[in-house]
C-alpha cells in the first residue's frame, strides 16, 4: 500500500487485500490509480480509493492542450505539452497520439506545433487525438528549405520552395489563434 501522491497507472494495492474504489481500477492483479492523488484506505470496508489532486501539470480527459510534436513512431507520435486549456504548462508532460486509419498518411512533423484533446490516461500514458477539425497542426515549417508554407487543401505549400507535403492541419491554421490560445 501506498501513502505518497499517484499516478495514472500506480500500484495503490492488491486485490486480495481492497476492492476498487474512486478513481481506482482493477488490472486483474492490483489497484491501480486513474487519476493523479493521495490513496485512501477503508480498511473497514476493504476499499482503496483516490482523492483526486488538483494538478495543474497534468491534464484531463477532455483538457485541449497545444505542444509541439517530439517523436515520430510507426503508428503513433508524441507531442511535449506547452499548454493546458490555454495555460502555459512546464511540466515536460508528453501525450501520445495513435495515427490508427492514416495509411502512410503524414499527418505531422518533428516540431510542428499542434492541437489536441486529452481522450484518456491509462497506466501512466496521456493519450490524446487530432481527429476533430479544430484540432491538428497550428504552426509549421517546409520540411524541405524550411520557408513558410501555406495550406493547399488538405497539403501544405512551401513558398519560398513549392514542395507540397500533407499534414493534419487544425482549422485554426496559420492565424495566430494558437498564441491567443496560450496566452488566456
Amino acid at each position: 500500500m501506498s501513502s505518497k501522491e499517484a499516478l495514472p497507472g500506480d500500484k495503490i494495492a492488491i486485490i486480495e487485500e481492497f476492492e476498487t474504489g474512486q478513481n481506482t481500477f482493477d488490472d486483474g492483479h492490483s489497484i491501480r490509480s486513474s487519476v493523479v492523488g493521495m490513496p485512501e484506505f477503508d480498511k473497514t470496508n476493504r476499499v482503496a480509493k483516490i482523492n483526486e489532486s488538483k494538478t495543474p501539470g497534468v491534464p484531463r480527459k477532455g483538457d485541449v492542450i497545444v505542444g509541439n510534436i517530439s517523436a515520430l513512431m510507426n503508428n503513433m507520435f508524441a507531442i511535449n505539452i506547452l499548454y493546458i486549456n490555454g495555460k502555459p504548462n512546464h511540466s515536460g508532460l508528453e501525450v501520445i497520439c495513435q495515427a490508427r486509419g492514416a495509411k502512410k498518411r503524414i499527418l505531422v512533423r518533428v516540431s510542428d506545433i499542434v492541437m489536441a484533446k486529452v481522450i484518456n490516461l491509462l497506466n501512466g500514458v496521456i493519450h490524446a487525438t487530432i481527429g476533430e477539425p479544430e484540432l491538428g497542426v497550428l504552426f509549421s515549417i517546409c520540411n524541405k528549405c524550411a520557408g513558410n508554407i501555406v495550406p493547399l487543401g488538405s497539403n501544405v505549400k512551401c513558398v519560398d520552395c513549392g514542395y507540397i507535403e500533407e499534414r493534419k492541419l487544425s482549422t485554426k491554421f496559420g492565424n495566430g489563434d494558437f498564441i491567443k490560445f496560450g496566452s488566456n
